[in-house]
């Protein structure tokens, strides 16, 4: 009996090993990529300890987030609407999908979403990983479902061996389509500008009309746009003039709330130079136009913004104030990344 017992003890423990030995060799194979965060930044998402981006997950997940058989019609990929040379965002005042369908809102840029709290201008989502499914299905976006796309790329040879490489077989599934296209979002982090080396004291000084700039926008943007990111990743009714659109309540549609009725997430002002046009449903065609938005008042409302009241439901601007911000604002550009 103890002779029996010996030999079952070893092959338990030879078989654990193996186990071990699979995962490590598959680990080695497809390394952690290290994610940086960068000085000044807030923590990473929760999600991203759950799901770290690898070698061939990141690869996978760019691949996926080309991919065009993403469409019922097979003509819409993630980069239509988020071109990286935008900062993955698409030029355009709503969102345009499959057959030139109009989506309800502005597109928003992809950046460093491993640091985020809220997806979408409403925050319905707080897992990056949950996101992908919404313009799969989505009428005036993909207008197709996940099963669809499995079975347009299951047969695939090159995406089942990168799925093999990234997951340990070739199995694809919608979990981990979703858990791959995160991974190479994680990885689109923007941190690089000239600002970011001013900051860094890297060489770099800011012209006389960018430090005027800089002051102005720290007195009078800065609570809404603080933090490195350049978003307090609140929800606020700024008076914007409202989409048209019935279906629009902005994070009233999350919460229930009337309190946050048009109450929209705080954008972040990273790469604006290149993110044009602007505002929920980009109302906004330039970042002037904003500023004068701002400066001649904006639409009352019973839940606007408590800065706004404060002001007159205002933020009072000179020209070379604007001028000034703009110019700030110029420097958040980092040409590297939309590079990417």
């Amino acid at each position: 009996m103890k002779t029996v017992m010996c030999i079952l003890s070893v092959l338990l423990i030879a078989l654990s090993c193996s186990k071990d030995g699979m995962k490590e060799s598959v680990e080695a194979d497809n390394p952690e990529i290290f994610l940086h965060i960068p000085a000044g930044f807030p923590g990473l998402n929760s999600s991203v300890a759950e799901n770290r981006p690898t070698k061939y997950g990141v690869e996978l997940g760019e691949k996926l987030f080309h991919e065009k058989r993403f469409s019922g019609n097979n003509t819409i990929s993630c980069a239509s609407c988020h071109n990286p040379a935008l900062a993955f965002s698409d030029g355009k005042q709503q969102a345009v999908g499959i057959y030139e369908r109009v989506g309800l809102r502005n597109t928003p840029a992809v950046q460093n979403m491993a640091f985020m709290k809220f997806y979408n201008w409403d925050g319905n989502i707080l897992q990056l990983e949950k996101q992908p499914l919404v313009p799969i299905i989505t009428h005036e976006e993909m207008n197709s479902s996940i099963l669809e796309v499995i079975g347009k790329i299951g047969t695939d040879a090159d995406y089942r061996e990168l799925f093999k490489k990234a997951f340990g077989d070739a199995s694809i599934t919608a979990d981990r389509i979703y858990r791959s296209i995160a991974q190479y979002e994680y990885t689109l982090i923007s941190a690089n500008s000239k600002y970011d080396r001013v900051t860094r004291n890297e060489g770099e000084r800011f012209t006389d009309m960018e430090e005027i700039g800089y002051t102005t926008f720290k007195n009078k943007c800065a609570s809404c746009h603080g933090t490195a990111l350049f978003t307090d990743q609140s929800f606020r009714n700024v008076g914007f003039p409202m989409n048209p659109n019935p279906e629009e309540v902005g994070r009233g549609r999350v919460t229930g709330r009337s309190a946050d009725q048009m109450a929209f997430r705080v954008p972040s002002l990273r790469n604006a130079a290149y993110t044009a046009p602007y505002g929920s449903f980009g109302q906004f065609p330039t970042l002037r136009s904003v500023l004068d938005y701002f400066d001649k008042g904006v639409l009352e409302a019973e839940n606007l913004d408590p800065i706004l009241k404060e002001n007159g439901n205002r933020i009072p601007l000179t020209e070379k104030e604007k001028k000034a911000i703009i110019a700030f604002l110029e420097t958040l550009s980092d040409p590297a990344f939309i590079g990417k």
